[in-house]
């Protein structure tokens, strides 16, 4: 069903998104509610609000965009489609991105043909995937019929399907790449389909900050990733596989490294590879940021009372009775499972076993002296002789 308005789903009042200076009048907003968090950004397209609203609230934030936007490489072909659908008339335009539509009419503009476009599609039923394409549609001077309720192409084209489609000419405006098992449907069911694609998605000209990222992934230095499209989620798999850590990157987001999806569609290649991201109910930035500082306070900081005073463990910081410090990820790691015991004793065995880099119980000693003289108080990490060691509770 396509909504009429976008009860669901509304752009987010006081969204540090869309006014940055409103963050520390949002409920819950702390400047240090991400602190000792490290998260990583995928997003190239307005990842510097993402940064920022991050990094406001404490969290060091590590960039690594997996793809970015560029403008359709052949102008040529963009203002040949462009004419085609100015020809055809089409009875209905799917409209998927807001970028994709203002680019469109920015690059029909400059071959003469704004008016002409603008004024063909005042004569067609607009559907709209989303809020922000029909920001961008509206911005044209023209209006929607409505928007998609899971704000997919597919539901749009299932819409398109249900209401009888034999006969029609459908535009649809691709939103980076083509969405071929789609169009297919809608060619299938007796549609005249034309494209056009404003812009597409290349991977970065230089992959070392995301292999960096995936380097932080495996060995947990990072405690969560955003993600903001599909094609991100599939370019970080595709650098991961690269050189072979693939299967690493699955197993930490299954176990130690949250990912955070803005939506269903971006979330899809996640699930597919066995992760399950978190999603905010509403399908905007400023909504996954709310929802990632939420779950990060709620499921990945951990308490408890010891001989040594209160310890909590946020991130990569860790706080002994009021004193802090940064721990690094092998220290890290052994804090991590010693908190979870609650003071149990855990053999030098069982922490080899999840640090696979050690190789024998005197390199499990060696990391343990590190932790303690990373600690604030060397005292919480106690030895119980030929067993291994505990916190000191």
């Amino acid at each position: 069903m396509l909504a009429a308005t976008d009860a669901r789903a509304p752009l987010d009042k006081g969204d540090p998104l869309t006014d940055s200076g409103t963050d520390s009048n949002l409920p819950g907003f702390r400047p240090d509610q991400l602190a000792g968090f490290r998260i990583g950004v995928t997003s190239d397209r307005r990842s510097e609000d993402l940064i920022a609203a991050f990094e406001r609230r404490g969290a060091e934030v590590l960039h690594a965009p997996a793809i970015r936007i560029a403008a359709s490489s052949d102008d040529t072909k963009l203002t040949r489609d462009t004419l085609a659908i100015i020809e055809a008339r089409p009875d209905i335009l799917l409209a998927t991105t807001s970028y994709g539509i203002r680019r469109w009419f920015e690059a029909a503009d400059a071959a003469g043909l704004g008016h002409d476009l603008t004024a063909t599609l005042s004569h067609s039923r607009i559907l709209v995937r989303g809020p922000k394409a029909r920001g961008a549609v509206r911005a044209a001077g023209l209006d929607d019929s409505g928007m998609s309720d899971e704000e997919t192409t597919k539901s749009l084209v299932d819409f398109v399907l249900r209401e009888g489609a034999v006969g029609k000419t459908v535009a649809v405006q691709l939103h980076g790449f083509t969405d071929q098992p789609q169009l297919e449907r809608l060619r299938a069911a007796g549609v005249t389909v034309l494209t056009v694609a404003p812009y597409r998605w290349l991977l970065p000209d230089d992959s070392s900050r995301v292999l960096k990222l995936v380097d932080a992934i495996c060995t947990g230095s990072v405690d969560a990733v955003t993600f903001t499209s599909a094609p991100a989620v599939e370019a970080l798999f595709g650098a991961a596989d690269g050189i072979g850590r693939l299967q690493q990157v699955q197993d930490a987001f299954a176990e130690n490294v949250v990912a955070a999806a803005v939506g269903p569609v971006t979330a899809a290649p996640l699930i597919a590879g066995g992760i399950t991201p978190i999603i905010p109910e509403r399908y905007r930035m400023g909504a996954l940021i709310r929802l990632l500082c939420e779950y990060l306070e709620d499921h990945r900081v951990t308490r408890l009372d010891t001989a040594h005073g209160p310890v909590e463990l946020r991130g990569r910081l860790v706080t002994v009775a009021g004193r802090s410090a940064t721990l690094a990820p092998t220290s890290l790691t052994i804090l991590r499972i010693l908190l979870a015991s609650r003071g149990a004793v855990i053999s030098r065995a069982a922490l080899a076993a999840a640090l696979p880099e050690m190789q024998d119980d005197h390199a499990v000693d060696v990391a343990i002296s590190r932790l303690r003289q990373a600690l604030p108080d060397a005292g919480l990490v106690a030895t119980v002789i030929k067993r291994g060691y505990r916190v000191d509770v």
